[in-house]
């Protein structure tokens, strides 16, 4: 076996893969202030389960949580999905290294039918994709990543978490993982104390430079 092989790489999906948390951001600054008169709920929340979100928040809105969803799902039906800037190319290099890869995101099957209808090619983009149905606990709980590393048989040693939400970087670090940041959804000043190394986006990076990472952090 390749060496290589026994790294894994874990991507969070919206504001890592997609270009899609500044309309996630839309949608529940509204969704807050229609029904909660809350208007960061946005900020809050990212990075968590809808099951998590409506158990916190929307507890006493029973009766309402069914409405919130199908708004979701024809929120969802809508968006726009773009790959972050490089991403491709990114993913390309992992696979001619031979590093295993997965999606592990808080978003449902049900979204991601969506996502998958607009590109069809991610189903084979990646080893795995992880939603929220696998995992018993939500972000920033590593349930999700620990998981990711069962599933490819890796440690934390070997595996790296790129996330852009502080939810989802607090359960990076949680996990023991390698985390890289993503400044697409908050300032990269703002995430810095959760991550191990800061991207913009995937231009000019590598599974050389990200190896090094790795090396660095455990010299």
């Amino acid at each position: 076996m390749d060496s290589n092989e026994r790294f894994a790489v874990l991507f969070d999906f919206d504001g890592v893969v997609m270009d899609t948390e500044s309309q996630y951001s839309v949608f529940w600054h509204q969704i807050g202030m229609d029904y909660l008169h809350h208007d960061n709920l946005e900020q809050i929340i990212k990075g968590q389960t809808l099951t998590t979100i409506f158990d916190i928040y929307f507890k006493h809105l029973e009766d309402r949580q069914a409405e919130i969803d199908r708004k979701l799902k024809c929120f969802e039906q809508h968006m726009k999905y773009e790959y972050i800037d490089g991403f491709e190319d990114f993913m390309a290099d992992l696979r001619e290294h031979g590093v295993k890869t997965a999606v592990v995101t808080s978003s449902d099957e049900g979204k991601m039918k969506a996502v998958y209808a607009a590109h069809p090619e991610i189903p084979e983009l990646f080893d795995r994709i992880l939603t929220a149905e696998m995992f018993s606990k939500s972000k920033p709980d590593p349930d999700c990543y620990l998981l990711g590393m069962k599933i490819f048989g890796t440690d934390a040693h070997h595996t790296f978490v790129f996330e852009d939400s502080f939810n989802g970087l607090k359960s990076g670090l949680a996990s023991g993982a390698t985390v890289v940041g993503l400044a697409t959804t908050n300032k990269a000043e703002d995430i810095a104390p959760y991550c191990h190394y800061i991207l913009h986006d995937y231009l000019d990076f590598s599974f050389d430079k990200l190896i090094g990472l790795n090396e660095r952090k455990h010299s």
